[in-house]
């Protein structure tokens, strides 16, 4: 839609060439014909590098929105960005689309359901129960235990298993508050990318960008009842074991190991190759690599061994 309509939804103030916008992005990923916001000064700073065709700011932030980009003045950018992305959200299925495609030797259960415009590659199986989503790709030789969910976008590598309930890109916890504490959902209008070689346990769900995708990088191995967040990415052959849950956006490096119900903060990133016991609660970001840690707040494991062993000695 013109910027001059979407200022009209958020009550903007707005002045300059009227645009077309195509979409919402992140600062960092938009383009000339898309749409970004800042609602925390953190990332102020990143407004000058940004090729955003306008930016949602308040009016403390404005100045920093440079000539080439068009600033969209409003009082509570966070709540504003909620409002449009309803806007800007695809339809949930696109029944317009042509029938699902379906390559050779592939088995679709009779009591599956492929949407339009799906993707379905050579040699899979899906079994009774199982939901495709519009645009939705999955590579060959992958298997769809029953009652699997691939919302639409979603794209699922080839020789990946992922068992039975499980649901791929549905919309992350998030939503935007206002001072009367009233609550606006965020869309999420990005998907889920899961690469090739995965195995995802039963009753794992794995949600979807609110611009972007979440990445399942190739190799991974999930257990059943995780939880991935909106944004997160899991480096190449990491293992995480169940109940285990990602917050928003943190990045894990590669062969990251993480033992039953361990967690992770949100926007973190933790270097390969570190390994995690069960409960582990990561706190804050992890740059070396190749350590093993426990406890929460998280610690080097032996330093926790240590803590353990002298709390028992107390209580004897």
């Amino acid at each position: 839609m013109k910027l001059s309509q979407i200022a009209i939804l958020i009550g903007a103030e707005f002045s300059g060439e009227d645009r077309e916008i195509k979409s919402m992005n992140t600062l960092f990923d938009a383009s000339l014909n898309e749409l970004s916001f800042v609602a925390n000064t953190k990332y102020i700073k990143d407004i000058a590098a940004s090729n955003a065709g306008a930016i949602i700011v308040d009016k403390n932030t404005k100045d920093e929105v440079p000539s080439t980009c068009i600033a969209l003045v409003v009082e509570s950018p966070y709540w504003e960005m909620a409002v449009l992305s309803q806007k800007f959200s695809k339809q949930l299925e696109d029944v317009n689309s042509p029938k699902a495609n379906i390559g050779e030797g592939s088995v679709i259960s009779p009591k599956a359901e492929l949407a339009n415009g799906a993707t379905i590659g050579k040699n899979c199986h899906i079994m009774a129960g199982a939901y495709v989503g519009s645009n939705a790709v999955i590579g060959d030789n992958t298997i769809l235990y029953p009652n699997v969910v691939v919302y639409r976008d979603c794209h699922i590598g080839s020789e990946c298993i992922i068992h039975a309930g499980s649901a791929i890109g549905s919309d992350g916890f998030g939503f935007a508050s206002n001072k009367l504490g009233e609550h606006k959902k965020i869309y999420h209008n990005g998907n889920v990318v899961i690469e090739d070689d995965v195995e995802i346990g039963s009753n794992t769900s794995i949600d979807r960008a609110v611009f972007g995708k979440t990445l399942i990088k190739k190799g991974s191995r999930l257990d059943n009842l995780i939880h991935i967040a909106h944004n997160c990415e899991v480096g190449e052959y990491s293992v995480i074991a169940g109940q285990t849950g990602l917050a928003g956006s943190s990045k894990l490096g590669r062969s990251s190991v993480f033992g039953a119900q361990s967690g992770v903060a949100g926007h973190l990133e933790i270097a390969p190759f570190n390994t995690f016991a069960a409960r582990t609660g990561v706190t804050k970001s992890i740059k070396e690599s190749g350590q093993v840690f426990a406890g929460f707040p998280f610690m080097n494991h032996k330093s926790w061994l240590k803590i353990q062993a002298k709390l028992a000695k107390l209580i004897k």
